[in-house]
């Protein structure tokens, strides 16, 4: 082993934290300006520098805070980017993290410095920023058809249109509606409620479902291998 000699400890640790969001429609992320040079301004994921003396995943929740407030978020850490010259200030490995946030937090407006932004819309950000966006944006696609995660950014009450417009936007691709209703129903996530609601555009009053939180936990633990 080589001796600890002071140049390796000259390296910067920072986490990055891409947020996903489900309004109803549109599957979002949430994008920040930064707040100083260089780049000042420039499009960016929420992020933080780390002190040695701090723990990654504690400041990965204080930059959600800080952006949306005081909530529970599911959160979970994606690998680290660590080229060379990924940042001109100096060398800096970024510890980046995905999060997932409930529906009715994507409805709010976020805190000063932040917008939600659809995912057709990300602009290009500072540094790396698009590259970590698109590690989440496939580790969120891994997770949706293995694990009922999708569950964490609907209401507590939904269409079938709504899991079904969520799930083709996390997974890019068009889902036949009949199969894909066939194959959730069957795994038991889904309670039919005695309730219906008139979304807007249609005539017919759609039925309302909510996820069955024992399965739910249960499929969390186990998991599931859904085949769109």
């Amino acid at each position: 082993m080589l001796e600890a000699d002071p140049n390796y400890f000259k390296v910067a640790l920072s986490t990055s934290v891409v947020v996903f969001g489900f309004d109803g429609n549109q599957l979002l992320t949430l994008i920040g300006s930064k707040p100083h040079e260089p780049f000042l301004n420039a499009p960016s994921l929420p992020t933080s520098w780390v002190r040695p003396d701090e723990d990654v995943e504690e400041i990965a929740r204080k930059v959600m805070t800080e952006a949306l407030g005081d909530y529970e978020f599911y959160l979970e850490q994606l690998t680290a980017f660590a080229k060379l010259y990924r940042k001109p200030e100096g060398r800096v490995v970024n510890i980046a993290h995905y999060c997932l946030v409930h529906h009715e937090l994507a409805l709010k407006k976020p805190n000063k410095g932040y917008s939600w932004v659809p995912l057709a819309e990300i602009p290009q950000m500072v540094y790396d920023h698009n590259d970590i966006y698109t590690y989440a944006k496939e580790r969120l696609k891994r997770r949706v058809k293995r694990r009922p995660i999708g569950f964490r950014l609907l209401p507590k009450e939904f269409t079938f249109n709504e899991i079904h417009s969520l799930y083709e936007q996390a997974l890019s691709k068009e889902l036949d509606k009949r199969n894909f209703r066939k194959k959730f129903l069957k795994s038991e996530l889904l309670i039919l409620l005695d309730k219906t609601v008139t979304t807007e555009g249609s005539k017919k009053p759609s039925g309302l479902y909510t996820f069955n939180e024992k399965r739910y936990e249960k499929m969390t633990l186990k998991g599931y291998d859904f085949v769109f």
